[in-house]
Formats: structure tokens, sequence, C-alpha cells
């Protein structure tokens, strides 16, 4: 079998450090496709947010490795397999896909899909804790949904009240999603769950999201809908 190597391509350069996609080279299909790997690298990130850079990195690599100990048949395929976190340089699999915003999905079943994930991820007691943004999640090429950008994950060991509220926002999230492109097929305990905010979301919508917005929008230079930028599929 052929030996493989690796050509990086950049897909991010910002303040946090770069992003870069690495395929393979000079392997069969089988062998590329195990190889492939996003490597996010937080050395490069600006001196003043290089401590908050490493500490989102190493909080997505505690993340995604308690994901696959809890879900190993999901792993690489619905959320990405950590392969490496080493002196500020995170290493995952590549999953090939579309995000949200770009895909567009109207299919009911990849929602319900979508929510059948995330309902496996809670029970076994993770929040992704980002699912307001598009950009984190994926439509495959067969039609199947995955998550990505575990940044803000939370892998818990006790399904407290916190964990509930967590769960919750990662719900209502996901159902703003499928009302944007499938409203039609939302039933009425979905309706409920959108029209009714918990206190802390509706605290945060009137109060901090605007402080948040400022920092994210001014001084990191994020976009709409960009959020984390590629750090997953393309």
């Amino acid at each position: 079998m052929a030996q493989a190597s690796l050509h990086w391509t950049l897909l991010k350069a910002d303040l946090f450090g770069r992003v870069e996609y690495g395929h393979s080279i000079g392997a069969d299909a089988q062998t590329a496709a195990q190889e492939d790997l996003v490597r996010r690298d937080t050395r490069v990130a600006r001196w003043w947010v290089r401590p908050l850079a490493r500490a989102l990195a190493a909080r997505e690599a505690r993340t995604l490795l308690a994901m696959e100990q809890r879900l190993p048949a999901l792993a690489g395929v619905r959320f990405p397999r950590l392969v490496l976190w080493h002196k500020g340089i995170l290493l995952r699999s590549w999953l090939e896909g579309t995000a949200m915003q770009h895909a567009k999905p109207t299919d009911p079943l990849y929602h319900q899909q979508l929510l059948s994930l995330l309902a496996r991820l809670h029970f076994q007691g993770v929040t992704h804790n980002d699912l307001a943004k598009e950009p984190n999640i994926l439509v495959l090429a067969d039609g199947t949904p995955a998550l990505l950008d575990l940044q803000l994950g939370r892998a818990a060991r006790q399904r407290g009240a916190w964990f509930r509220f967590l769960a919750r926002e990662d719900l209502r999230h996901l159902l703003k999603h499928k009302r944007s492109y499938c409203a039609w097929a939302l039933t009425q305990r979905e309706l409920h769950i959108l029209a009714t905010p918990s206190w802390l979301a509706r605290v945060w919508r009137q109060t901090g999201k605007r402080g948040y917005l400022f920092v994210t929008r001014r001084l990191l230079q994020w976009q709409d809908r960009e959020g984390a930028g590629d750090r997953g599929g393309p």
C-alpha cells in the first residue's frame, strides 16, 4: 500500500491562529480518507488572545475525546475524531460536507436525524453550546448531518440543572434552523419550545448579546454566519 503524505492548505487565519486542511497525496482512496486532517495551530495566535485560543482548543480536545469514549461508533462520522492535542496544536479528523448555510437543507428527514444526533449527545452528557452558528453543522455527501467545532462543548459528569439549561439551548438553536429551512415540519412541541425561551436566554438577548456582538464583529471581525469560519468541512 502506498505511503500517504499530507499537503496542508490554509482554511482560516485570524487572531486565534491558523486552521489548515491536510489532505493525502500519493495514497489510495481508502488511506487518504483515513488520513485527511484539520490542524488548529494556536502557537501563532496573537499574544494577547493566545491563552484564550489555547484554552478553547484544549476544551475542544477534551470534549472530542469524551465524545469518542462515550459514542465510539459516531467518532469520525457524526463528529470529528481527536487525533492529537500537543503544545498548542490540535489535530482532528476531516469531515467531508457542506456547511448548513450553504446546503440549506429542506428535507425534514435531515432535521429529524440532526435532532436525533443531538439527543444521543445529550443522553451521554455532552452539550455543544455553539449551535446558533450554522457553519458548525454539516450536511454530508449522503445528506446526513454532522457537528463541528466543540470549542465551547462540555462533557458533564452529572446532568444537573446547568446541563439541562445548556441542552435546552442546544435544542432551541437546532429548532430555529429547522424553522428557517422547513418550518412546515415543526411539531407542536417544537413550536412551544421556540416560543418559550428560558429566562436566562431572554436576559442574554437583552444584555450580554450586545457585548458579544461587539467583541466578535468589531474586535475579532467575524461576519454574520461565520463564527468559527472554516473549522470543519468546506
